[in-house]
């Protein structure tokens, strides 16, 4: 899978959002992968040998939004752990350079991985596994900022 992102090369200039729906996109793509309703986990996929589900991989994507989310995700995978509905969950951020170009106060890698380490210590049993993300280069053009309800008026 692969989704080409090319940003601004200036602080905060780029929108998360937007990103996040070029990263859904690519999911969307591949009929392996099945989306979860909102307040769940992101995107499951379901693994199999010879007709049986071997192993179900649960990912969360915190491209956008607010780094305090992030705990919101542990909790979704921990939830979908303790249920049986995953067998390991994947939270993927931008790298720490790919993040300071986002406008969104979004968790990068760095802060994925503190968070987890000396926040939230109980993450550390799960099956986790934190994957950083980074932009494939630059472009003339910031990405544009989605717009909200709020930002219309």
């Amino acid at each position: 899978m692969s989704t080409e992102v090319r940003v601004f090369p200036e602080k905060q200039k780029n929108g998360a959002g937007a990103i996040r729906e070029l990263i859904d996109a690519s999911f969307k793509a591949f009929s392996e992968w099945d989306q979860s309703k909102s307040g769940d986990i992101d995107w499951i996929k379901r693994m199999r040998y010879n007709q049986t589900i071997v192993s179900r991989m649960g990912v969360e994507i915190q491209v956008s939004g607010r780094s305090d989310l992030l705990a919101r995700d542990i909790v979704h995978i921990r939830n979908g752990l303790q249920d049986s509905y995953i067998d390991i969950g994947v939270i993927v951020v931008p790298s720490d350079d790919f993040e300071y170009y986002l406008t969104d106060r979004v968790a990068n890698f760095s802060y994925a991985v503190r968070y987890v380490e000396k926040e939230l210590r109980e993450a550390q049993t799960y099956p986790i596994i934190i994957i950083a993300i980074e932009h494939d280069g630059t472009s003339s053009t910031p990405i544009e900022k989605k717009r909200t309800n709020r930002g219309r008026g």
